[in-house]
């Protein structure tokens, strides 16, 4: 063990924060699945627990191999997964389980290990270092914009598309952070006003088609109609049911909540281990566990920016914002929706919530942005240690 953590390199703030909020979740995650259990019938708290314990452990696992990575390589890595995430995209787009009855396919399960897949959250990851990569690349270099519609826009297109009709916060999400990540990679903002004007005009021939075809996606839009209706609208309806649980439950935590496994709300709260588990949070800890999660996930900010600020090259830079921005822009929606500043979304809320498949694409982010604060595997040039001619990989890495 004593031999395990010489080896850990990079930020060791980042190394605590993301521990951190890993042993923290396991009081509100122990308690929330009472709702399953005692609801729903479904398993022990018990069981959730460990099934959440294995997660982590696994997840810190991701972070501890990925971290060993040099930076470099998540530049051929990209080209090389963007294709395959394309392909897992129309696959679940084609085959993915649907919830209910609203179309929503976004998982893939993998049959005898009774696990599921959601390879949208993947393709976030992937999309923004590729995006990361590409900018990089014409940092020092005069690009029009046709000349960047093919190497860059059409795959983040191909992306948003093919995870919109399932999951428009997630999509909504990953072309906010990609505009975001161009707006700091220098890319001229004439292009990305055009491009937001694009994508407006996309979704809105999206929309109609989805209402004048209602059975190419069943329910899809009407959801989101709700969804918006009810954050808006001023009166209670049984549309916004579950924000309405989550107020009472942040509005009895009072300063210092009612304490750990005491929630009442939980047992009425749908996703109260998941998408609204910080209204659990602040009804157990109060508004004083409910600020202290926000100033974790601050500090969290704050070092993801001192890391790219530390890195020696433009790639490292992007790289780590492109990754480290969506944990913490993630976090704040999920307690956004909890306290009604935003519509439902469906976000969890980074290593805190129970999940599988978002919880290892945040270790795998959290393991990128260690990599590039692993100060031994950069050379003092400021970029990652030498090629291996030897190894196509990285020269594929360096090269492109």
């Amino acid at each position: 063990m004593l031999k395990l953590f010489k080896n850990i390199k990079g930020d060791k703030a980042i190394w605590a924060i993301a521990a951190l909020l890993a042993l923290f979740s396991f009081l509100p995650v122990y308690s929330a699945s009472s709702n399953l259990v005692y609801v729903l019938g479904n398993g022990t708290t018990v069981g959730h627990l460990v099934k959440h314990a294995l997660l982590l452990f696994f997840g810190f696992g991701i972070i501890y191999g990925v971290h060993k990575i040099p930076t470099h390589f998540f530049r051929g890595l990209s080209l090389i997964a963007l294709p395959i995430i394309l392909v897992l995209l129309v696959f679940v787009l084609a085959q993915g389980t649907n919830s209910g009855e609203t179309n929503a396919s976004r998982w893939i399960h993998i049959p005898y290990v009774g696990f599921g897949f959601q390879p949208s959250n993947l393709a976030a990851v992937v999309l923004l270092i590729y995006v990361a990569r590409y900018l990089s690349k014409i940092r020092d270099s005069t690009v029009t914009f046709t000349e960047s519609i093919l190497p860059l826009w059409l795959p983040v297109f191909f992306v948003v598309v093919l995870i919109l009709p399932a999951n428009f916060s997630t999509a909504g999400i990953i072309f906010s952070m990609v505009l975001m990540l161009c707006f700091l990679g220098g890319y001229p903002i004439k292009y990305l006003m055009g491009i937001v004007a694009t994508g407006l005009v996309c979704l809105t021939l999206f929309v109609v088609t989805a209402k004048a075809f209602p059975d190419l996606f069943p329910n899809r839009v009407d959801t989101w109609m709700s969804r918006i209706d009810s954050f808006t609208s001023p009166e209670d309806t049984d549309a916004n049911y579950q924000i309405e649980r989550a107020k009472i439950a942040i509005a009895t935590g009072g300063i210092v909540g009612k304490g750990a496994g005491k929630s009442v709300q939980k047992n009425f709260l749908p996703q109260s281990s998941s998408d609204f588990i910080y209204a659990i949070i602040v009804e157990e800890y109060g508004l004083v566990g409910g600020f202290g999660l926000v100033l974790v996930y601050l500090f969290l900010l704050f070092r993801i920016v001192v890391v790219a600020n530390g890195s020696t090259s433009i790639f490292s830079k992007l790289l780590v914002l492109g990754v480290g921005l969506p944990i913490v822009f993630q976090a704040f929606i999920n307690m956004a929706v909890a306290v009604e500043l935003f519509p439902v979304t469906g976000q969890n809320l980074p290593l805190i919530s129970s999940g599988g498949t978002s919880s290892w694409m945040t270790c795998l982010a959290i393991g990128i942005i260690l990599s590039a604060s692993n100060k031994s595997l950069v050379q003092d040039n400021g970029e990652s240690a030498d090629f291996d001619e030897s190894n196509p990989l990285e020269v594929l890495s360096g090269q492109l």
